[in-house]
């Protein structure tokens, strides 16, 4: 069975999921940023593929993309780096990123590396569900591997349908049409598209995204959702602070636990805007 799920079997709710661009803040932190993740209670952990035209994300993840590229790292030095990660960590582990980046590695190479490595599922926003089931799909069921598919606040009922339709694993519910990292909290219109899906009753699990920084929001999404997805406030923490499993473990539970302290100016991003 694949790892994701497990999750959604053995956890209700409140679970999770943690994003970070590999390569960033250093070249070689991915695998002690995935060690640190898990032992400090993260439930899922999304690795991202650095891409220099990241039209989905804001300005910090697009800022740690930047860097990671700067700093060396490539599909290929990412699949190096996690090639023994399942002799240390159990939870699932999603790749994500845009697809032209992984066209140009080769789908089938990819999704074959990503079984030898362990890797659950891979999220890519930018890939149609049509191109996927139509050109791609094949590759990823050979490998056991999840295409995680999303949902926007401007996705209509028949599309969301669809989309649970062919889901596999979770489906990923973006909270707004802005890019990530951008909105922080919930308004009421996000609070409509919340109370709409819900009233769906979609057969897949659901995890908000976009617009998860504190312990606040994560409550928020997990009370309309299986749980959520933070990316932009840790990195913006590894920006800040460092990768050390300390920084790390003291993240985590301020997401989970109530602490909303989250300092307001990452001393790291000062240094490469």
């Amino acid at each position: 069975m694949n790892r994701i799920d497990k999750l959604f079997q053995n956890r209700s709710g409140k679970i999770l999921s943690v994003y970070f661009t590999a390569g960033f803040p250093s070249l070689h932190s991915t695998s002690q940023i995935i060690e640190a993740l898990e032992a400090a209670g993260a439930d899922m952990i999304e690795i991202g593929m650095p891409f220099s035209d990241p039209l989905a994300d804001g300005p910090v993840i697009q800022n740690s993309s930047r860097h990671a590229l700067d700093n060396g790292m490539s599909i290929n030095l990412l699949f190096k780096q996690l090639a023994d990660i399942r002799k240390k960590v159990n939870v699932p582990l999603l790749m994500m990123g845009y697809i032209n980046p992984v066209l140009k590695f080769g789908l089938e190479n990819f999704c074959r590396l990503c079984f030898e490595t362990g890797i659950d599922g891979v999220i890519i926003p930018d890939m149609p569900p049509e191109l996927f089931l139509k050109e791609y799909s094949v590759f990823f069921e050979s490998y056991g591997l999840y295409n995680i598919f999303l949902i926007t606040p401007q996705s209509d009922d028949g599309r969301i349908k669809y989309i649970d339709k062919i889901s596999r694993g979770f489906i990923y519910m973006v909270s707004s049409s802005t890019t990530t990292g951008v909105k922080k909290g919930f308004s009421e219109d996000h609070r409509s598209y919340f109370k709409r899906i819900n009233s769906m009753n979609l057969k897949n699990p659901r995890l908000i995204g976009f617009g998860i920084s504190d312990n606040k929001s994560f409550e928020v999404a997990c009370d309309v959702a299986q749980g959520a997805i933070i990316g932009s406030a840790f990195i913006r923490m590894l920006g800040e602070t460092g990768s050390s499993k300390n920084n790390i473990t003291s993240f985590i539970r301020k997401i989970r636990g109530g602490n909303n302290t989250v300092s307001a100016m990452p001393l790291f991003f000062k240094n490469i805007l």
